[in-house]
């Protein structure tokens, strides 16, 4: 049973709920904003409601929510196992990033199916674990699977620290992989333990990255943006410096994501 539902906008009030809940202290919001914004309408919601225990998570939310299984991921140091990961419980989304038979377990999810659409808004309630060795990177990818269209990135980074954003600029791919705007990385204000929301909102020619309604960095390359349908995913996997030996066998920890919703761009 796949259990996202699509949203709009009823009334002036419910507009004025989604306010609320995107725009006040959003970080303490516990249940998942619904409802339109100024230029944004809401298509996806998902709750995580219902429970679903390891090795279920594609039974209950449909094999999108199970994701990427059986390979290796970006570092290759540790392998995408997602019956092994995933769980449902308490309300939340649940990786328990851990190390098994001889591997580093991690999960990548695809919340809204892998079709994509061009530009959009995405939010995420999410806390994590400090976690030495293992990173997330909760990212825009090309619904083509054509890297050369670009890449948007937000929160990344590694799970004993802060989080920041960035976006592959289109057309530059070479073979050392892409350039990416900006050219710094802007570090934000998360630290493991914490409840944030994170929030993408892509439209043309601009890319701006939110944390608890702070806006803390944006793009400055305006043509560099994507503009090709991509889709949203939600990688929790080992640290982009992770060796044999790193993140270390007894290292264990869980990113948990209590909601996640998307709206199309409808300026």
């Amino acid at each position: 049973m796949y259990q996202v539902s699509l949203v709009t906008v009823t009334s002036l009030s419910i507009v004025g709920a989604a306010l609320l809940a995107l725009h006040g202290d959003s970080s303490n919001v516990t249940d998942a904003p619904r409802g339109d914004l100024p230029s944004w309408r809401q298509t996806m919601v998902q709750d995580f409601d219902v429970p679903a225990p390891l090795g279920a998570v594609g039974q209950v939310y449909g094999p999108d929510m199970r994701g990427y299984s059986g390979f290796s991921d970006s570092s290759g140091y540790g392998t995408y196992t997602p019956d092994d990961v995933l769980s449902v419980h308490d309300g939340y989304l649940d990786f328990y990033l851990h190390y098994s038979n001889s591997r580093p377990r991690v999960a990548s999810v695809i919340p809204f199916g892998y079709t994509g659409q061009t530009y959009g808004r995405y939010s995420v309630r999410f806390r994590y674990d400090s976690t030495p060795g293992y990173k997330i990177a909760f990212l825009l990818w090309p619904a083509s699977d054509n890297w050369n269209e670009g890449e948007i990135d937000w929160p990344e980074g590694a799970l004993d620290g802060p989080l920041y954003g960035n976006s592959a600029i289109k057309g530059t791919r070479t073979s050392n992989g892409m350039q990416f705007d900006p050219g710094d990385k802007k570090y934000s204000s998360s630290r493991p333990g914490q409840w944030h929301v994170a929030t993408i909102e892509w439209s043309p020619g601009l890319v701006q990255w939110f944390l608890d309604d702070e806006l803390v960095d944006q793009t400055t390359k305006p043509k560099g943006v994507p503009r090709t349908p991509m889709r949203w995913t939600l990688q929790a996997e080992t640290a982009d410096d992770a060796t044999s030996t790193f993140p270390a066998t007894d290292v264990a920890g869980h990113v948990q994501v209590d909601w996640v919703v998307q709206y199309a761009y409808t300026p």
